[in-house]
């Protein structure tokens, strides 16, 4: 399972942007059109989770396990 994970990290790392914190504000652009869609990952609040769900914007959480090369 790990290993697993760890290969969903490195596909994700390699083909989208790490936007950090601004994770949901990029994903409500990206919903309402003022940016163009692309593969993001970062991180956002419980509160921005909400308001991403109440927008209808569908966003998953991946377990976030140490890279296989550390």
């Amino acid at each position: 399972m790990i290993a697993l994970l760890q290969k969903i990290r490195q596909t994700v790392e390699e083909h989208c942007d790490d936007v950090g914190d601004r994770f949901a504000r990029e994903a409500l652009d990206m919903h309402r059109g003022r940016s163009a869609a692309r593969g993001i990952y970062g991180s956002m609040t419980p509160q921005e989770q909400a308001e991403l769900d109440e927008e209808g914007v569908d966003v998953h959480a991946i377990p976030w396990v140490r890279r296989a090369d550390s």
